[in-house]
């Protein structure tokens, strides 16, 4: 068996106040320690303190028993203080915490006034920034955390969830981008037999696939489905309590839900880019051959002409930063989920539309800088 790293020393501060520092591992078998100190304190019958800045780890049989010896405690009408817990465990602390009220459901008052109605809105995008910005910064600390401890991420999820987000998907997404590609060249033929320029339908078609419509059109597919799904399946987790199970269990959800979810999107969407801009070009070749009365080899030579890495590059870079933003919104709406299933529904909906939003706006800038620096 392994020794517990868990200790307990007892000291006191200036003011004579006992203080209890917990140390290391504070798990379910260091339960009977934790109980016997702290009940040799309460038979003192003066108030202390547990600092739990020394904790590492913490599980819910453990935020569940000092929760009730501080119960225990208070109805001995001794104080106990609990300090120093980190923003994980003081959730975990809070999850086990009976004694708080629970939040009932909030009446809205009928016929507000447009006053009334601008500032609840105002509130409530100033509330979800505040949950965005924290749900960025938990991730990133998420991250940090699992280069250190690589097995505490659900590697086994991966794959599923790859499979579910790109070989699912590769029909969808191909037949989109190729018809994609065919209305462009279609468009474009009218104009361009008028000028004689009809080989220039190759360069057209290209750039348009290549730098545009394929990243873009994939992301909106990804995020249809893939974005969606996330977003439902983690309300769902939410709102039946699954995630706070993995609190209980020791189990950060970010690194056991979120990070699974965004290596595997943020490795097929950029594969999936490249096949759709293959498939759009094809798209536009059908018309040059059928339409136009090009050859194919005149079609590619072009082709050649017009296109370079960069561009490649450009659109491959463009899909990895959309892949990125589908994870992180319908991950976060999904983790937000409260209200039942009436919630789940609103956080799919709030997440397509946002991540939808958030496309075209990261599209655009990234337009405007390659436009700017000549990419």
């Amino acid at each position: 068996m392994v020794e517990s790293s868990f200790q307990v020393e007892r000291r006191s501060n200036e003011q004579g106040a006992v203080l209890l520092e917990l140390r290391g591992d504070c798990l379910l078998v260091d339960g009977s320690r934790v109980w016997a100190v702290v009940d040799q304190e309460l038979q003192a019958g003066q108030g202390f303190t547990l600092d739990l800045s020394g904790v590492l780890r913490l599980d819910g049989a453990s935020a569940a028993l000092l929760q009730a010896l501080r119960l225990k405690a208070e109805r001995k009408g001794i104080s106990v203080e609990l300090q120093g817990a980190s923003t994980d465990q003081q959730r975990m602390l809070d999850l086990y915490d009976c004694t708080r009220e629970g939040a009932g459901a909030r009446t809205t008052p009928a016929n507000l006034k447009v006053l009334d109605q601008i500032g609840r809105a105002t509130m409530e995008s100033l509330s979800s920034i505040k949950d965005v910005l924290a749900f960025v910064g938990d991730l990133a600390h998420s991250i940090r955390l699992s280069f250190r401890d690589r097995s505490s991420i659900n590697w086994k999820a991966v794959p599923g969830l790859m499979e579910r987000a790109g070989a699912d998907g590769v029909p969808i997404t191909l037949l989109i981008n190729f018809l994609v590609g065919l209305i462009v060249a279609l468009q474009a033929s009218y104009q361009l037999q008028k000028f004689g320029a009809s080989i220039f339908i190759a360069d057209l078609v290209g750039l348009s696939m290549v730098r545009e419509m394929a990243p873009l059109m994939t992301a909106i597919v990804v995020a249809g489905r893939s974005g969606a799904a996330y977003a439902a399946e983690l309300g769902t987790m939410k709102v039946n309590q699954e995630v706070d199970a993995l609190w209980t269990l020791g189990f950060d959800p970010q690194r056991f839900l979120v990070i699974p979810r965004l290596i595997a999107l943020t490795s097929v969407v950029p594969l999936l880019t490249i096949f759709s801009m293959l498939v759009g070009i094809f798209g536009g070749l059908l018309v040059a051959v059928q339409r136009l009365n090009l050859t194919t080899l005149a079609y590619f030579v072009e082709l050649e002409k017009a296109l370079s890495l960069s561009d490649v590059m450009g659109g491959v870079i463009k899909s990895v930063v959309f892949a990125v933003t589908i994870t992180f919104i319908s991950c976060q709406r999904g983790l937000g989920t409260h209200g039942g299933a009436a919630g789940v529904g609103r956080s799919t909906t709030s997440a397509v539309v946002v991540i939808l939003f958030f496309l075209v706006v990261l599209d655009a800038m990234f337009t405007v800088f390659f436009n700017i620096f000549g990419i």
